[in-house]
């Protein structure tokens, strides 16, 4: 599970542990034992945040105006498939 400092806690990472999910959260500043985590992969992290980003500069989205998930389901698609139409326009 990829997340921010936000979510270190010792009950999260138990959790995850206890599901056998592997925590890439840094450490908090103030945590007297440093916690090692997979760099590289944290940084893919930036990329997903980005994305969703992106996915709600559509107004649609970002205020769920859909109330079945079907239809919302539809309008990511749609907004995703503008989004991925930028880069192949400018290719």
């Amino acid at each position: 599970m990829l997340a921010d400092k936000g979510y270190d806690a010792d009950a999260i990472r138990a959790d995850l542990t206890e599901r056998n999910i592997e925590a890439v959260i840094p450490g908090r500043s103030n945590r007297r034992v440093k916690i090692e985590h997979d760099r590289a992969l944290y940084k893919q992290r930036n990329r997903t945040e980005r994305m969703f980003g992106q996915l709600k500069i559509n107004r649609a989205i970002a205020t769920r105006y859909d109330q079945l998930a079907n239809s919302f389901l539809g309008m990511v698609h749609i907004a995703t498939a503008r989004y991925w139409l930028k880069f192949v326009h400018a290719a």
